[in-house]
């Protein structure tokens, strides 16, 4: 059956294709990110690469335009290529980029972060998400004496928690046995892992949210549960912090952990992250080894402290809060009117709305998502499921977006009443970059 006249023309993609290629020759799976891989999007559809960045736009490296809703997977909050920021990170360098000594900018925004998290009396520095949220769980070990640890939600690539994975090759399973899982907003199971394990656990550690809210007293029933089992509790903020609030979930819940962990959109796509906590745990960090030659890299830091303060004084969380909040109205909206409240809703919340999309049976279906993926690529939107708004996409960007959404979702509505849906796709179904187990 032919659907040219009703899907969107194909993208030119020469050079897309022939610089990964060339760059999977290189490079293992042709890319430092699983998350930004091929599979992540509609292979054979999507561009491979991308060439550059401005505001809340991207072309890709064959001119195509793109509103871009994945922001580097999160850091740009305040768009690409702000001045202020670039500015900053200059003045930064300039300095001399990494000291052969600590540096006072080091205890400027040391000083920033505790102002603003409440959980902080101490910092660390890092470079990326999984640094933090690994010593985070070492210094726990260590300020407990115990070894296994608890989590729910992603907490990076090293191997204590991605043992605990499906991509788990190559972790010993010494290691994979330490971390046990449990469940967000099933307090059971948290329970039943501390009964089952009693006296052995060091550490909680959670995304405090994600696209889920928390239950009346989830937050606060993990925190107790954990001190009175004598482990340290650990948020992994490394979305929430800058995001949802300048504190993080902990200040936006008014539930304070012992020890949490920033990054993403803390310089703006500058790599840097932080882990902050009390100062009666992150002492022992005068012992416990945590060390990197970039982690006191000055122009991030530089970028830090322009971003936390660009971030406020411009009302940006407000802004991105506002311009998801149109969006999600208007995906609901589209929904209705289409008839395709048993196909998909759009979930979360204005800063980190998703759009999810349901089979016959009420499981999510990555053929419908990679339909709609499919025909808003080609329409001119960058996107996976979570989408990351940042300060620079303003209102006539949404109504854009939404315009292009009830394109996709009217070929989406009319593939499933056809039940024909994988006959639309010209690339590969998604694929989940950590499959169940």
């Amino acid at each position: 059956m032919d659907f040219v006249s009703t899907k969107a023309k194909p993208l030119n993609l020469v050079n897309s294709e022939e610089l990964y290629s060339k760059a999977t020759s290189l490079i293992p799976g042709g890319t430092q990110t699983f998350s930004k891989a091929p599979a992540q999007h509609v292979d054979g559809v999507s561009p491979r690469m991308l060439q550059r960045g401005e505001g809340c736009k991207v072309w890709d490296v064959d001119d195509n335009e793109f509103i871009d809703y994945m922001m580097g997977l999160g850091p740009n909050i305040l768009g690409y290529g702000d001045e202020e920021i670039l500015n900053a990170a200059y003045e930064g360098a300039k300095v001399g980029v990494i000291s052969s000594l600590a540096h006072p900018l080091e205890s400027e925004l040391a000083e920033v972060l505790i102002s603003k998290i409440p959980c902080a009396e101490m910092v660390r520095f890092g470079k990326n998400g999984s640094d933090v949220t690994t010593a985070a769980v070492r210094l726990a070990r260590a300020y407990t004496g115990r070894d296994k640890i608890l989590c729910c939600g992603y907490h990076g690539w090293h191997d204590w928690f991605i043992g605990s994975t499906s991509r788990n090759l190559g972790v010993p399973k010494a290691v994979q046995d330490l971390t046990i899982k449990f469940f967000y907003n099933d307090i059971d199971s948290l329970l039943n892992a501390f009964n089952e394990h009693r006296g052995e656990i060091a550490a909680v550690i959670m995304e405090p949210v994600n696209f889920i809210e928390p239950e009346d007293g989830f937050l606060e029933n993990v925190k107790s549960i954990t001190h009175e089992n004598g482990a340290v509790l650990i948020f992994d903020e490394v979305i929430t912090g800058f995001r949802m609030a300048i504190g993080g979930a902990q200040s936006y819940y008014n539930v304070m952990p012992d020890l949490a962990c920033f990054g993403k959109a803390m310089a703006n796509g500058y790599p840097i992250s932080a882990l902050v906590g009390s100062t009666n745990i992150m002492s022992v960090f005068e012992e416990v080894f945590f060390s990197g030659t970039f982690s006191g890299e000055l122009a991030s830091i530089s970028a830090a402290l322009a971003t936390i303060s660009a971030l406020e004084k411009r009302g940006t969380l407000e802004h991105i809060d506002r311009m998801g909040l149109h969006l999600k109205k208007g995906y609901d909206d589209l929904v209705s009117s289409l008839d395709l409240s048993h196909v998909t809703e759009m979930i979360g919340y204005g800063w980190w709305p998703e759009y999810v999309f349901y089979d016959e049976h009420g499981k999510v279906s990555l053929e419908i998502q990679s339909l709609f993926q499919q025909e808003i690529v080609r329409r001119g939107i960058l996107s996976r499921a979570g989408m990351f708004l940042c300060g620079s996409h303003q209102k006539a960007d949404i109504d854009e977006t939404l315009k292009i959404f009830k394109e996709a979702l009217t070929i989406v509505g009319e593939a499933v009443k056809a039940n024909n849906v994988l006959d639309w796709l010209d690339g590969e179904v998604l694929t989940p970059v950590i499959r169940a187990k």
